[in-house]
């Protein structure tokens, strides 16, 4: 199988089918072998911070924390353990102090490089689906209440009158290596570390494809026509609800016109600059997206 990027090795069973099941989802809570993944104020429960690991606690070791769960969701089956997420932004950090020995609530941004993949992964989804939930606790059509079904896959609105129906939101975005004649164009926002530069990006809009959108923002970013958009891969990107679907392409032209309300800089890079251990080594985004993906591969073929 084609290697997949960070966060998209959750290797769970989702379940779909079962998510409507209320008696098989009420003994699966009650399975003592069921597994909880804490969310905290959009932060994962993290132990053992020299060598990063997911802290999946017991449900029923934390029967209080179940009670006080803003929201709980099943993630899905693996090996034949449930994993739930549960939401327990509510309570107050001191709450939290003698949760698991050695670990505390960190973003995932600042471990998940380092972390076990797949236990990386899990957390990723959990973080996903729960920055959903608190912020559609109301419905988007007529300002109701809504509540969970489908065991947190799906919210309703609880009027009557209306009863529309919500679904966990991703937001696409695009991103992409433009390439010609053995150089890289890369850029730079002013926010990022010093001396990062990166692969281009946006969101995709209503309306529009998604190599529309590839070839709009290169010309909105980079004023730079291009041609053979390709298809590269996709990565989960809950930072903070983004699917990022990878492309490359190639310019027409070695002229650009940087958008200076998009980014700081803007280069054209070669192999050797960018390559591990040469002149650029810092220029690279950070090893758990995409970016260094598709720049990683792009040297290697080199």
């Amino acid at each position: 199988m084609e290697r997949l990027n960070p966060y998209a090795d959750a290797i769970l069973d989702r379940v779909a089918h079962l998510r409507n099941d209320e008696a098989w989802l009420r003994a699966q809570l009650e399975a003592e072998h069921t597994v909880v993944v804490p969310v905290w104020r959009s932060r994962n429960l993290i132990g053992n911070p020299a060598e990063p690991r997911a802290v999946l606690l017991r449900h029923i070791d934390i029967p209080h924390l179940m009670e006080e769960a803003g929201a709980v969701v099943l993630l899905g089956v693996r090996e034949g353990t449930p994993h739930f997420a549960i939401d327990i932004s509510e309570l107050e950090e001191h709450h939290l102090a003698d949760l698991h020995d050695d670990s505390e609530f960190v973003d995932l941004r600042s471990v998940g490089a380092v972390m076990d993949r797949t236990e990386a992964s899990i957390l990723a989804y959990a973080k996903g689906i729960m920055h959903w939930h608190a912020r559609h606790g109301f419905c988007g059509v007529c300002g109701s209440p809504t509540e969970i079904r489908e065991a947190g896959h799906l919210r309703k609105c609880l009027n009557e009158n209306c009863g529309a129906v919500h679904f966990p939101r991703t937001d696409p975005a695009v991103i992409m290596l433009v390439e010609k004649d053995g150089r890289a164009l890369l850029g730079r926002k002013a926010e990022w570390m010093e001396g990062m530069y990166s692969t281009l990006a946006g969101f995709v809009e209503p309306g529009e494809s998604l190599e529309q959108a590839v070839a709009r923002e290169v010309m909105e970013e980079a004023g730079v026509e291009i041609t053979d958009i390709r298809y590269h891969s996709s990565q989960p990107w809950p930072f903070p609800a983004s699917l990022m679907l990878g492309f490359t392409a190639r310019a027409l032209s070695d002229d650009f016109h940087r958008n200076d309300d998009e980014l700081e800089d803007l280069q054209w890079f070669t192999r050797e600059e960018l390559a591990a251990g040469g002149a650029g080594i810092a220029r690279r985004p950070r090893s758990d997206s995409i970016a260094r993906r598709l720049i990683d591969e792009w040297i290697r073929q080199g």
